[in-house]
């Protein structure tokens, strides 16, 4: 896209605490060369550690280009936005992720006969980081944008949001009439009551508005048509907390249009329309037909009527004027002609491109052969790969194990192996399988008398449950990271256990790539010897890397054999350390652990979330009642637990519970455990089980010995309901 108009002197300006050291330098200055060369592809291979993002800054410092750097997930794409914002703190880094906390998309069973409706919620916030990434490219040339996969998908037309944007100064005339029929154009919201994010409201003389890419309200003071004045407000309070001279407001959604092409797309519309029920017609496929021409008529009277349908980006081709089969335009067209392009951990992302197109042309082609979309249905998609390198300007692969697709089509490969705090690679332990649980207890304990925090990986998500059970009733405080965590709850419990609200995070496939936990001594890698993706040499690298962070870093490979994977990664490790040891012996170096910020993209979010009847604290904390959430209401007490007779147990049960707010403001352990907002579904129901369980068993008046005998089978076979009941009466009898 031409940014011709945009102001040349907003420049990248780099604020770090320390210069190039190791083997930055030369991996700086061999990538801006190879791409001051109009290379087009360029590797970094960076070990874990090396300063990957560091170099990716300074690169970006010396090109002064707009930048876009593209991970292969959420939680790594907002933990480089956040490094990217220390180190530019004063240029537009934003995030851009998709905007989905939960996602069905529409889809159609023939089989069954099932038609699935498309259901989504939205994350209001991630909303307006994706409305602000949009906007900053279209504005600044100082901008940088860290973005998942999601950027390769349908996105509305650039040159549509710049005739639709609203430019307003102080000083000048404008009809406030006019304005406001423009801001519904936008596809804002007028409302008389609260102001909320997409929504505007008319006080008098005074607008308000609420842009959707904005934190914060702006106010726009008229004196007739004559603007008097532009602030930004608090909404709550109103209260001014700036004044501008102007303000230029972007539409409210990412599919917007004219209504001149509106008008337009409608005669396509019907055009296609008329194509389909004859198709559909002559093949005697009459419900197809009659489903067909409903919901497409009920989809132009929408148009029509409020320039706005449910599912209006299935029409984009119309809107832009793309033959079938063109690509759809996405973020990569917002960015102008000379942009950089980064692909963080490229051996997962590259092949995550490759990948989005055809699972989505299957689910589409179902949908229109049986009725449900027009054909141009299948124009809304991702990108292809060769489509996406096509809009492509300049490329830089980062991996600390890049795919022989990278190396193989990159003009220079730079090799940073040396990191500039002297660190080494981890070593690496064997040991066997038959022990690996009672060994990583052992090895935990020790890391938690040192203040240091282990990351230990499996190989099902069953077996990662049981073992953060198993920890949690052992008072040790764990949680376990998984594909269904979102991406906000993802990002604030790997920071939980920086902070030491959890000493060990356990998990499958999201322990890899790009997690930066200088806090982490110890990863454990269950089942190393079970070859396969997650076993892999790439994986196995890359989970070894995770410790590198730390002076005392180590792995510890459970295993009964020694697999070609477990090999090569052995092999490659030792030929790392070799070369460190050698560069910091020659340099008179001593290694020492990295320190950085703890601070994330979700702390913008956490008020939000504390204040949601919908969440609670983070992973709950096992009792003497069962696991229990630590919330502000009052919940049962950790501390001063003493057993009534017999009799009396449940007289001391309520005289527990009326104690427990002053129990909860004792507890430190509790008070500390602040991470995931959202409530651990797994233990929803352990408190009423555990109670039916007490009032069975305490009818069947059992001898003391064989409630010691359940107890140890109910251990034996994790089932921690009937243990805490065992155990309770246990500690009553003996009481």
């Amino acid at each position: 896209m031409n940014q011709s108009n945009l102001d040349p002197k907003q420049r990248f300006l780099l604020q770090a605490d320390y210069t190039p050291s190791g083997d930055q330098p030369k991996v700086i200055s061999e990538i801006t060369s190879s791409i001051q060369a109009n290379n087009f592809e360029q590797t970094i291979l960076g070990v874990t550690g090396s300063g990957k993002t560091y170099m990716m800054a300074s690169i970006i410092e010396k090109l002064q280009k707009p930048t876009l750097i593209i991970a292969h997930n959420k939680t790594l794409a907002a933990q480089l936005a956040e490094e990217f914002r220390q180190f530019f703190p004063n240029n537009a880094v934003h995030y851009f992720v998709s905007y989905y906390d939960y996602y069905q998309p529409e889809s159609y069973i023939p089989r069954s006969d099932t038609y699935i409706e498309k259901q989504t919620q939205i994350n209001d916030e991630i909303d307006r980081f994706r409305n602000a990434s949009t906007q900053a490219i279209l504005t600044r040339r100082d901008t940088l944008i860290v973005a998942s996969v999601s950027c390769i998908y349908g996105l509305g037309n650039p040159e549509d949001i710049n005739a639709l944007k609203i430019e307003l100064n102080v000083g000048q005339k404008y009809k406030l009439d006019k304005i406001i029929r423009r801001l519904i154009d936008q596809q804002y919201v007028r409302t008389d009551l609260d102001l909320k994010r997409g929504y505007f409201r008319l006080r008098g003389d005074t607008l308000e508005i609420w842009p959707t890419g904005e934190e914060r309200a702006f106010r726009f003071s008229f004196f007739g048509d004559l603007i008097e004045s532009i602030q930004m407000f608090e909404q709550v309070t109103r209260h001014a907390l700036a004044d501008l001279l102007s303000y230029t407001i972007f539409p409210a959604r990412q599919f917007v249009t004219t209504q001149e092409k509106i008008n337009n797309a409608i005669v396509k519309i019907e055009e296609d329309l008329e194509k389909q029920l004859k198709y559909f017609t002559d093949q005697n496929l009459l419900l197809p037909a009659e489903r067909i021409k409903q919901r497409t008529q009920n989809d132009i009277e929408m148009l029509k009527n409020v320039g706005f349908v449910n599912g209006i980006e299935n029409y984009s081709s119309y809107f832009d004027g793309r033959g079938a089969g063109e690509p759809p335009t996405t973020l990569l067209d917002y960015f102008p002609d000379d942009f950089l392009t980064f692909i963080d951990e490229s051996h997962i992302t590259i092949p995550q491109i490759g990948a989005m197109y055809a699972g989505d042309r299957s689910r589409k082609g179902t949908l229109v052969e049986y009725g449900f979309r027009l054909p141009s249905a299948m124009d809304n998609r991702p990108l292809k790969k060769e489509e996406f390198y096509t809009k492509m300007n300049k490329i830089v692969y980062v991996s600390a194990t890049p795919a022989e697709y990278e190396l193989n089509n990159s003009k220079v490969v730079s090799e940073a192996v040396i990191r500039p705090t002297g660190l080494l690679d981890p070593e690496i332990q064997l040991k066997p399988t038959a022990t690996q649980v009672d060994d990583i207890l052992e090895q935990v304990r020790l890391r938690v008398t040192r203040g240091q925090r282990v990351l230990i990986t499996t190989l099902t998500k069953k077996f990662s449950e049981e073992l953060d059970l198993y920890f949690k009733q052992l008072n040790i405080k764990s949680a376990y990271i998984h594909s269904d965590v979102d991406t906000i709850e993802r990002i604030d419990i790997i920071k939980d256990l920086r902070t030491g609200v959890y000493d060990v995070l356990i998990g499958i496939n999201l322990l890899r790539e790009g997690l930066d936990l200088p806090e982490v001594s110890l990863v454990a890698i269950f089942d190393a010897d079970k070859e396969g993706f997650l076993r892999s040499k790439t994986s196995l690298i890359q989970i070894v890397g995770r410790a590198a962070r730390h002076e005392n870093g180590l792995v510890i490979m459970y295993a009964d054999k020694i697999t070609d994977s477990m090999r090569y990664a052995m092999s490659e490790t030792e030929r790392r350390r070799g070369l460190q040891m050698t560069y910091n012996q020659a340099n008179n170096i001593t290694p020492r652990s990295t320190k950085r910020k703890i601070q994330t993209l979700a702390d913008d979010l956490r008020e939000d979330m504390k204040e949601s009847e919908d969440y609670g604290e983070a992973g709950a904390t096992y009792t003497p009642f069962g696991y229990i959430e630590t919330t502000t209401k009052p919940t049962k007490s950790l501390d001063d637990f003493s057993i009534a007779p017999r009799g009396n147990y449940r007289e001391k049960r309520k005289a527990i519970q009326a104690t427990a707010s002053e129990e909860y403001n004792r507890n430190k352990e509790i008070e500390n455990n602040k991470g995931s907002r959202k409530k651990l579904q797994i233990f929803a129901n352990f408190e009423d089980k555990k109670d039916k369980y007490i009032a069975e068993i305490d009818d069947l008046e059992l001898p003391l010995a064989e409630l010691k005998d359940r107890l140890q089978i109910a251990v034996d076979a994790l089932d921690f309901e009937m243990a805490a009941a065992l155990r309770d009466l246990i500690k009553v009898r003996e009481g």
